[in-house]
């Protein structure tokens, strides 16, 4: 299995950056994981802004030669982690600025008639670790739980990608944040996945 993981958190003392860790060393001790790729967006310095004009069209984003490298890892990848703190009921903005590039017609999806288009990265699977200060069960009973329809339903499942898991944390900016026993529930889930 090749996992590639998108870290987008600007601290690397944080606890979004032990996450990564805990990913890292449950996977580098599992047998199944034969490789892994690191796309740290921040020191990656990624350009998460949408530029089209007369000579930069959205309809050739799958071709944008800037992009060829992250395409390649989304290629390359069985299982994409994605890793990264809400912030008002979503992922950060240089998050979503990736996957507006990422996730471009003729590479991620391709337009067909009917309703729905044909997801072009099926077989593919995801995770998404996110961290948050409120209360854990916020997301679903404040905002009916659109994180996770916006991550699941709008997006992977548009691309093809049906499964996906989800370790949603909250209060984790309190002391009561159970934080170390969150990050080794991460660590030996990623040291025991088979698929």
């Amino acid at each position: 299995m090749n996992i590639l993981i998108v870290y987008t958190y600007p601290n690397h003392k944080s606890l979004n950056y032990a996450f990564l860790q805990k990913v890292l060393t449950g996977s580098n001790e599992n047998a199944n994981i034969k490789n892994v790729q690191l796309l740290d967006l921040y020191e990656e310095n990624f350009d998460p802004v949408l530029v089209f004009n007369e000579q930069k069209r959205r309809r050739d984003m799958h071709t944008d030669p800037r992009l060829e490298k992250y395409r390649n890892q989304l290629t390359w990848a069985d299982k994409i982690v994605f890793i990264y703190p809400i912030w008002w009921g979503r992922p950060p903005a240089m998050l979503m600025g990736y996957i507006d590039q990422m996730f471009s017609s003729n590479f991620a999806y391709r337009d067909k008639k009917g309703l729905f288009p044909e997801g072009l990265l099926k077989g593919k699977s995801v995770v998404c670790i996110s961290t948050m200060k409120g209360p854990a069960n916020y997301p679903l009973l404040w905002l009916h739980n659109a994180h996770k329809v916006l991550m699941k339903r709008a997006l992977f499942g548009f691309v093809g990608i049906k499964k996906v898991k989800f370790f949603e944390f909250g209060s984790m900016e309190g002391s009561k944040g159970n934080q170390l026993k969150k990050l080794e529930k991460v660590y030996h889930y990623f040291k025991r996945l088979k698929e």
